[in-house]
């Protein structure tokens, strides 16, 4: 009897080991952290192409559309569109800013054509970016 409980007491603590470890590896609880320490991370499932990604930068939380294309070689994704998850939360970002989401962006898909969804699309062609005054 004692054996068997020991045997229980073993496995109930490598398997409590083990969901721990899988927690910590999460890639979710990765982004979530990142997001929380504003940093950069990027979350996608690559053999996926329906599965947008999710990326989170200077506290920001970005989702990418990812769209299936031909290229000169193969399929490849041609077009993604960003967009925030909270338009709120774009306060402070600059253009810089979305240029080295774009940069990013391109290391994981380089063949693609990045564009953003409103309103970060008017703030990147606004030339000038200053406030319309009608006074």
């Amino acid at each position: 009897m004692a054996i068997i409980l020991r045997f229980v007491l073993l496995v109930l603590i490598v398997l409590f080991i083990y969901s721990g470890i899988r927690y910590l590896l999460h890639p979710k609880r990765k982004l979530e952290l990142a997001h929380e320490q504003k940093r950069f991370y990027f979350l996608d499932d690559v053999n996926n192409v329906r599965k947008n990604f999710v990326l989170t930068y200077k506290g920001v939380l970005f989702e990418g559309e990812k769209y299936l294309g031909t290229t000169r070689d193969s399929f490849e994704v041609v077009s993604i569109f960003i967009f925030p998850r909270t338009v709120s939360s774009l306060k402070g970002l600059t253009k810089n800013d979305f240029k080295a989401i774009e940069q990013q962006v391109l290391v994981h898909y380089p063949k693609a054509k990045i564009d953003w969804k409103s309103p970060i699309k008017e703030f990147l062609n606004n030339k000038a970016n200053l406030p319309d005054h009608s006074w």
